[in-house]
Protein backbone atom coordinates (compact mmCIF):
# COMPACT_ATOMS: atom_id res chain seq x y z
CA UNK A 1 0.00 0.00 0.00
CA UNK A 2 1.25 3.48 -0.86
CA UNK A 3 1.70 6.05 1.90
CA UNK A 4 0.28 8.73 -0.38
CA UNK A 5 -2.80 8.96 -2.60
CA UNK A 6 -3.21 11.83 -5.05
CA UNK A 7 -6.69 13.24 -5.61
CA UNK A 8 -7.45 14.93 -8.92
CA UNK A 9 -9.87 17.78 -9.62
CA UNK A 10 -11.03 18.54 -13.18
CA UNK A 11 -8.46 16.06 -14.43
CA UNK A 12 -5.51 17.75 -12.72
CA UNK A 13 -3.63 16.68 -9.55
CA UNK A 14 -5.20 18.63 -6.68
CA UNK A 15 -3.91 17.39 -3.31
CA UNK A 16 -2.32 14.42 -1.60
CA UNK A 17 -3.67 12.23 1.17
CA UNK A 18 -0.86 10.98 3.41
CA UNK A 19 -1.28 7.82 5.50
CA UNK A 20 1.00 7.81 8.55
CA UNK A 21 1.33 6.19 11.97
CA UNK A 22 2.20 9.41 13.87
CA UNK A 23 2.70 13.15 13.40
CA UNK A 24 6.48 12.87 12.85
CA UNK A 25 6.31 13.56 9.10
CA UNK A 26 3.67 16.29 9.22
CA UNK A 27 6.09 19.22 8.91
CA UNK A 28 8.09 17.51 6.15
CA UNK A 29 5.14 16.61 3.90
CA UNK A 30 3.55 19.99 4.60
CA UNK A 31 6.61 21.76 3.18
CA UNK A 32 6.75 19.35 0.22
CA UNK A 33 3.08 19.58 -0.71
CA UNK A 34 2.30 23.24 -0.12
CA UNK A 35 5.64 24.87 -0.97
CA UNK A 36 4.40 28.20 0.37
CA UNK A 37 5.33 30.42 3.29
CA UNK A 38 2.26 31.26 5.36
CA UNK A 39 2.31 34.37 7.55
CA UNK A 40 -0.04 32.81 10.14
CA UNK A 41 -1.52 29.39 10.90
CA UNK A 42 -4.60 28.69 13.01
CA UNK A 43 -5.25 25.13 14.16
CA UNK A 44 -8.99 24.59 14.61
CA UNK A 45 -10.06 21.80 16.92
CA UNK A 46 -12.77 20.79 19.39
CA UNK A 47 -12.84 20.25 23.14
CA UNK A 48 -12.30 16.49 22.83
CA UNK A 49 -9.40 16.48 20.39
CA UNK A 50 -7.65 19.59 21.72
CA UNK A 51 -6.79 17.93 25.01
CA UNK A 52 -5.16 14.96 23.25
CA UNK A 53 -3.40 16.23 20.12
CA UNK A 54 -3.44 20.05 19.96
CA UNK A 55 -0.19 20.73 21.83
CA UNK A 56 1.74 18.24 19.69
CA UNK A 57 0.35 19.63 16.42
CA UNK A 58 1.05 23.23 17.48
CA UNK A 59 4.68 22.28 18.14
CA UNK A 60 4.90 20.70 14.66
CA UNK A 61 3.62 23.81 12.91
CA UNK A 62 5.93 26.08 14.88
CA UNK A 63 8.67 24.44 12.81
CA UNK A 64 7.15 25.83 9.62
CA UNK A 65 5.64 29.15 10.73
CA UNK A 66 6.53 31.68 13.43
CA UNK A 67 2.93 32.72 14.07
CA UNK A 68 0.77 29.76 15.14
CA UNK A 69 -2.46 30.04 17.13
CA UNK A 70 -5.42 27.79 17.86
CA UNK A 71 -9.21 27.95 18.10
CA UNK A 72 -11.30 25.31 19.85
CA UNK A 73 -15.05 24.90 20.25
CA UNK A 74 -17.32 22.55 22.17
CA UNK A 75 -17.26 19.08 20.63
CA UNK A 76 -20.40 17.75 18.97
CA UNK A 77 -22.83 18.30 16.13
CA UNK A 78 -24.59 21.05 18.14
CA UNK A 79 -21.57 23.30 17.46
CA UNK A 80 -21.65 22.79 13.70
CA UNK A 81 -23.42 26.04 12.89
CA UNK A 82 -22.94 29.61 11.73
CA UNK A 83 -22.55 30.86 15.31
CA UNK A 84 -19.35 28.84 15.72
CA UNK A 85 -18.16 29.96 12.28
CA UNK A 86 -18.76 33.59 13.32
CA UNK A 87 -16.68 33.04 16.46
CA UNK A 88 -13.88 31.62 14.31
CA UNK A 89 -14.09 34.62 11.93
CA UNK A 90 -13.84 36.93 14.95
CA UNK A 91 -10.75 35.07 16.17
CA UNK A 92 -9.06 35.28 12.75
CA UNK A 93 -9.84 38.99 12.41
CA UNK A 94 -8.46 39.64 15.91
CA UNK A 95 -5.29 37.73 14.99
CA UNK A 96 -5.02 39.73 11.73
CA UNK A 97 -5.22 36.77 9.39
CA UNK A 98 -4.68 37.51 5.69
CA UNK A 99 -5.06 35.70 2.38
CA UNK A 100 -1.55 34.35 2.99
CA UNK A 101 -2.70 32.59 6.17
CA UNK A 102 -3.74 28.97 6.67
CA UNK A 103 -6.33 27.02 8.63
CA UNK A 104 -5.65 23.48 9.90
CA UNK A 105 -8.67 21.26 10.69
CA UNK A 106 -7.57 18.96 13.52
CA UNK A 107 -10.40 16.63 14.54
CA UNK A 108 -13.40 14.74 13.27
CA UNK A 109 -16.02 15.48 10.65
CA UNK A 110 -17.57 18.45 12.44
CA UNK A 111 -14.18 20.16 12.77
CA UNK A 112 -13.24 19.41 9.15
CA UNK A 113 -16.55 20.53 7.64
CA UNK A 114 -16.71 23.71 9.70
CA UNK A 115 -13.06 24.68 9.18
CA UNK A 116 -13.28 24.06 5.45
CA UNK A 117 -16.39 26.22 5.20
CA UNK A 118 -14.74 29.02 7.18
CA UNK A 119 -11.67 28.80 4.93
CA UNK A 120 -13.82 28.95 1.80
CA UNK A 121 -15.53 32.14 2.91
CA UNK A 122 -13.01 34.09 5.03
CA UNK A 123 -11.53 36.86 2.86
CA UNK A 124 -13.26 35.10 -0.06
CA UNK A 125 -11.12 32.03 0.47
CA UNK A 126 -7.88 31.07 2.21
CA UNK A 127 -5.97 27.80 2.21
CA UNK A 128 -6.72 24.97 4.62
CA UNK A 129 -5.54 21.44 5.25
CA UNK A 130 -7.25 18.47 6.88
CA UNK A 131 -5.72 16.50 9.77
CA UNK A 132 -8.60 14.10 10.53
CA UNK A 133 -8.48 12.16 13.80
CA UNK A 134 -11.62 9.97 13.66
CA UNK A 135 -12.42 6.99 11.47
CA UNK A 136 -15.45 8.73 9.99
CA UNK A 137 -13.45 11.82 9.02
CA UNK A 138 -10.55 9.79 7.64
CA UNK A 139 -12.69 7.59 5.40
CA UNK A 140 -15.25 10.17 4.34
CA UNK A 141 -15.57 13.81 5.33
CA UNK A 142 -11.93 14.88 4.92
CA UNK A 143 -11.87 13.67 1.29
CA UNK A 144 -13.63 15.36 -1.60
CA UNK A 145 -13.90 19.03 -0.70
CA UNK A 146 -17.42 19.15 0.71
CA UNK A 147 -17.56 21.72 3.50
CA UNK A 148 -20.49 23.11 5.45
CA UNK A 149 -22.52 23.57 8.59
CA UNK A 150 -26.01 22.72 9.78
CA UNK A 151 -28.71 25.38 9.71
CA UNK A 152 -31.67 25.21 12.13
CA UNK A 153 -31.08 21.43 12.46
CA UNK A 154 -31.03 20.93 8.70
CA UNK A 155 -27.92 18.85 8.09
CA UNK A 156 -25.14 20.50 6.01
CA UNK A 157 -27.62 22.94 4.53
CA UNK A 158 -25.05 25.76 4.18
CA UNK A 159 -21.73 24.95 2.56
CA UNK A 160 -19.34 25.04 -0.36
CA UNK A 161 -17.22 22.77 -2.50
CA UNK A 162 -13.70 23.78 -1.46
CA UNK A 163 -10.67 21.54 -1.74
CA UNK A 164 -8.05 21.25 0.99
CA UNK A 165 -4.40 21.72 0.06
CA UNK A 166 -3.43 18.48 1.80
CA UNK A 167 -4.85 15.70 4.00
CA UNK A 168 -2.63 14.12 6.65
CA UNK A 169 -3.97 11.02 8.39
CA UNK A 170 -2.25 9.84 11.55
CA UNK A 171 -3.92 6.45 11.78
CA UNK A 172 -2.76 5.90 15.35
CA UNK A 173 -5.38 8.45 16.44
CA UNK A 174 -7.97 5.74 15.79
CA UNK A 175 -6.72 3.84 18.87
CA UNK A 176 -8.12 6.60 21.11
CA UNK A 177 -11.65 6.37 19.69
CA UNK A 178 -14.43 5.03 21.89
CA UNK A 179 -16.66 2.23 20.62
CA UNK A 180 -19.41 4.63 19.58
CA UNK A 181 -17.19 6.81 17.39
CA UNK A 182 -15.46 3.79 15.90
CA UNK A 183 -18.84 2.28 14.96
CA UNK A 184 -19.87 5.59 13.33
CA UNK A 185 -16.79 5.42 11.15
CA UNK A 186 -17.49 1.82 10.21
CA UNK A 187 -20.92 2.90 8.95
CA UNK A 188 -19.18 4.95 6.25
CA UNK A 189 -16.62 2.20 5.60
CA UNK A 190 -19.38 -0.34 4.94
CA UNK A 191 -21.19 2.19 2.75
CA UNK A 192 -18.09 2.69 0.59
CA UNK A 193 -17.76 -1.04 0.05
CA UNK A 194 -21.45 -1.57 -0.72
CA UNK A 195 -21.58 1.10 -3.41
CA UNK A 196 -18.31 0.37 -5.18
CA UNK A 197 -16.33 -2.74 -4.22
CA UNK A 198 -17.86 -6.14 -3.59
CA UNK A 199 -14.49 -7.72 -2.73
CA UNK A 200 -13.83 -5.02 -0.14
CA UNK A 201 -17.27 -5.67 1.40
CA UNK A 202 -16.48 -9.36 1.85
CA UNK A 203 -13.03 -8.44 3.19
CA UNK A 204 -14.78 -6.33 5.86
CA UNK A 205 -16.89 -9.33 6.82
CA UNK A 206 -13.90 -11.66 6.99
CA UNK A 207 -11.64 -9.25 8.90
CA UNK A 208 -14.11 -7.89 11.43
CA UNK A 209 -12.16 -9.23 14.44
CA UNK A 210 -8.98 -7.47 13.26
CA UNK A 211 -10.77 -4.18 12.65
CA UNK A 212 -12.67 -4.31 15.93
CA UNK A 213 -9.42 -4.94 17.79
CA UNK A 214 -7.97 -1.94 15.89
CA UNK A 215 -5.23 -3.90 14.19
CA UNK A 216 -3.11 -1.20 12.53
CA UNK A 217 -2.57 -2.95 9.19
CA UNK A 218 -6.27 -3.76 8.85
CA UNK A 219 -7.27 -0.19 9.68
CA UNK A 220 -4.68 1.16 7.26
CA UNK A 221 -6.05 -1.00 4.45
CA UNK A 222 -9.68 -0.09 5.18
CA UNK A 223 -8.99 3.65 5.35
CA UNK A 224 -6.89 3.56 2.16
CA UNK A 225 -9.58 1.62 0.26
CA UNK A 226 -12.29 4.09 1.30
CA UNK A 227 -10.17 7.09 0.27
CA UNK A 228 -9.41 5.37 -3.03
CA UNK A 229 -13.12 4.78 -3.67
CA UNK A 230 -14.21 8.27 -2.70
CA UNK A 231 -11.27 9.91 -4.45
CA UNK A 232 -12.13 8.14 -7.72
CA UNK A 233 -15.80 9.15 -7.52
CA UNK A 234 -14.91 12.77 -6.72
CA UNK A 235 -12.45 12.91 -9.63
CA UNK A 236 -15.23 11.85 -12.00
CA UNK A 237 -17.93 14.07 -10.47
CA UNK A 238 -16.49 16.78 -8.18
CA UNK A 239 -19.72 18.76 -7.71
CA UNK A 240 -22.26 15.94 -7.44
CA UNK A 241 -23.90 16.27 -10.85
CA UNK A 242 -24.04 12.50 -11.30
CA UNK A 243 -22.32 9.52 -9.70
CA UNK A 244 -21.06 11.39 -6.64
CA UNK A 245 -24.63 11.04 -5.41
CA UNK A 246 -23.87 7.33 -4.94
CA UNK A 247 -21.80 8.34 -1.90
CA UNK A 248 -25.13 9.35 -0.34
CA UNK A 249 -26.22 5.73 -0.01
CA UNK A 250 -28.07 5.54 3.32
CA UNK A 251 -27.81 9.30 3.86
CA UNK A 252 -31.20 10.66 2.81
CA UNK A 253 -33.26 8.76 5.39
CA UNK A 254 -30.20 8.64 7.68
CA UNK A 255 -30.03 12.44 7.83
CA UNK A 256 -33.77 12.58 8.53
CA UNK A 257 -33.38 10.14 11.45
CA UNK A 258 -30.34 12.06 12.68
CA UNK A 259 -32.32 15.31 12.76
CA UNK A 260 -35.37 13.77 14.46
CA UNK A 261 -33.12 12.20 17.11
CA UNK A 262 -31.69 15.67 17.81
CA UNK A 263 -28.26 14.28 16.83
CA UNK A 264 -28.25 11.95 19.84
CA UNK A 265 -27.34 9.17 17.43
CA UNK A 266 -24.05 9.55 15.56
CA UNK A 267 -23.90 10.27 11.84
CA UNK A 268 -22.52 6.85 10.94
CA UNK A 269 -25.14 5.12 13.07
CA UNK A 270 -27.91 6.98 11.26
CA UNK A 271 -26.33 6.20 7.89
CA UNK A 272 -26.42 2.53 8.92
CA UNK A 273 -30.15 2.80 9.57
CA UNK A 274 -30.57 4.56 6.23
CA UNK A 275 -28.67 1.74 4.53
CA UNK A 276 -31.07 -0.82 5.98
CA UNK A 277 -33.96 1.14 4.45
CA UNK A 278 -32.14 1.53 1.13
CA UNK A 279 -31.31 -2.19 1.05
CA UNK A 280 -35.01 -3.03 1.44
CA UNK A 281 -35.86 -0.60 -1.37
CA UNK A 282 -33.22 -2.30 -3.53
CA UNK A 283 -34.89 -5.62 -2.71
CA UNK A 284 -38.26 -4.18 -3.71
CA UNK A 285 -36.82 -3.23 -7.11
CA UNK A 286 -35.55 -6.79 -7.56
CA UNK A 287 -31.85 -5.95 -7.41
CA UNK A 288 -30.96 -7.55 -4.07
CA UNK A 289 -32.09 -10.88 -2.67
CA UNK A 290 -33.61 -11.31 0.79
CA UNK A 291 -30.43 -13.12 1.81
CA UNK A 292 -28.24 -10.19 0.67
CA UNK A 293 -30.37 -7.72 2.66
CA UNK A 294 -30.10 -9.92 5.75
CA UNK A 295 -26.35 -10.16 5.17
CA UNK A 296 -26.01 -6.35 5.08
CA UNK A 297 -28.02 -6.05 8.29
CA UNK A 298 -25.89 -8.68 10.05
CA UNK A 299 -22.67 -6.94 8.92
CA UNK A 300 -23.90 -3.68 10.45
CA UNK A 301 -24.64 -5.54 13.68
CA UNK A 302 -21.14 -7.07 13.77
CA UNK A 303 -19.72 -3.55 13.83
CA UNK A 304 -22.10 -2.45 16.63
CA UNK A 305 -24.27 -0.30 14.38
CA UNK A 306 -27.97 -0.04 15.28
CA UNK A 307 -30.47 -1.64 12.91
CA UNK A 308 -33.54 -0.08 14.51
CA UNK A 309 -34.49 3.06 16.41
CA UNK A 310 -37.22 3.87 18.94
CA UNK A 311 -39.55 6.80 19.36
CA UNK A 312 -39.97 7.98 15.77
CA UNK A 313 -42.91 7.82 13.40
CA UNK A 314 -42.42 6.76 9.80
CA UNK A 315 -44.42 9.78 8.63
CA UNK A 316 -42.08 12.17 10.49
CA UNK A 317 -39.00 10.51 8.99
CA UNK A 318 -40.46 10.76 5.49
CA UNK A 319 -41.37 14.42 5.98
CA UNK A 320 -37.89 15.25 7.31
CA UNK A 321 -36.29 13.47 4.34
CA UNK A 322 -38.15 15.82 1.98
CA UNK A 323 -36.23 18.76 3.46
CA UNK A 324 -33.00 17.12 2.31
CA UNK A 325 -30.84 19.11 -0.12
CA UNK A 326 -30.72 16.08 -2.42
CA UNK A 327 -34.30 16.59 -3.59
CA UNK A 328 -34.80 16.77 -7.37
CA UNK A 329 -37.93 18.84 -7.87
CA UNK A 330 -40.57 17.23 -5.68
CA UNK A 331 -38.83 13.83 -5.71
CA UNK A 332 -36.15 12.37 -3.47
CA UNK A 333 -33.01 11.41 -5.38
CA UNK A 334 -32.44 8.06 -3.78
CA UNK A 335 -29.31 5.90 -4.01
CA UNK A 336 -29.97 2.17 -4.22
CA UNK A 337 -27.86 -0.93 -4.88
CA UNK A 338 -28.13 -2.76 -8.20
CA UNK A 339 -25.87 -5.37 -6.61
CA UNK A 340 -23.40 -5.61 -3.73
CA UNK A 341 -20.66 -3.22 -4.86
CA UNK A 342 -22.76 -1.40 -7.48
CA UNK A 343 -24.89 1.68 -6.81
CA UNK A 344 -27.41 3.63 -8.87
CA UNK A 345 -29.78 6.57 -8.45
CA UNK A 346 -33.57 6.16 -8.43
CA UNK A 347 -36.21 8.89 -8.48
CA UNK A 348 -39.51 7.07 -8.68
CA UNK A 349 -40.22 5.74 -5.21
CA UNK A 350 -43.70 6.57 -3.97
CA UNK A 351 -44.35 7.77 -0.45
CA UNK A 352 -45.81 4.34 0.23
CA UNK A 353 -42.56 2.67 -0.90
CA UNK A 354 -40.52 4.89 1.39
CA UNK A 355 -42.85 4.48 4.38
CA UNK A 356 -42.64 0.72 3.98
CA UNK A 357 -38.83 0.89 3.99
CA UNK A 358 -38.68 3.26 6.96
CA UNK A 359 -40.90 0.89 8.93
CA UNK A 360 -38.10 -1.73 8.72
CA UNK A 361 -35.93 0.28 11.16
CA UNK A 362 -38.60 1.52 13.59
CA UNK A 363 -39.33 -0.28 16.83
Amino acid sequence: MNECLNIKYNGEPCYNIHFKSNFDDLAKVFKQDLDKDYDKICIVSDSNVAGIYLAEVISVFKNVCDNVCSFSFEAGEASKNLTTVSMLYEHLIHKKFTRDSLLVALGGGVVGDLTGFAASTFLRGIDFIQVPTTLLSQVDSSVGGKTGVDFNSYKNMVGAFYMPRMVYMNLSTLTTLDENNFACGMGEVIKSALIADKDFYYWLKENSSKLLSKDFKALEYAVYKCCQIKGHVVELDPKEKGIRAYLNFGHTLGHAIEKLCNFNLGHGQCVGLGMVCAAHLSLKLGYLTTQEVEDIVSTLEVYSLPISVEGLSKEAVLEASKSDKKMTGSKIKFTILKAIGEAASYLDFTDEDLLEAIEKVLK
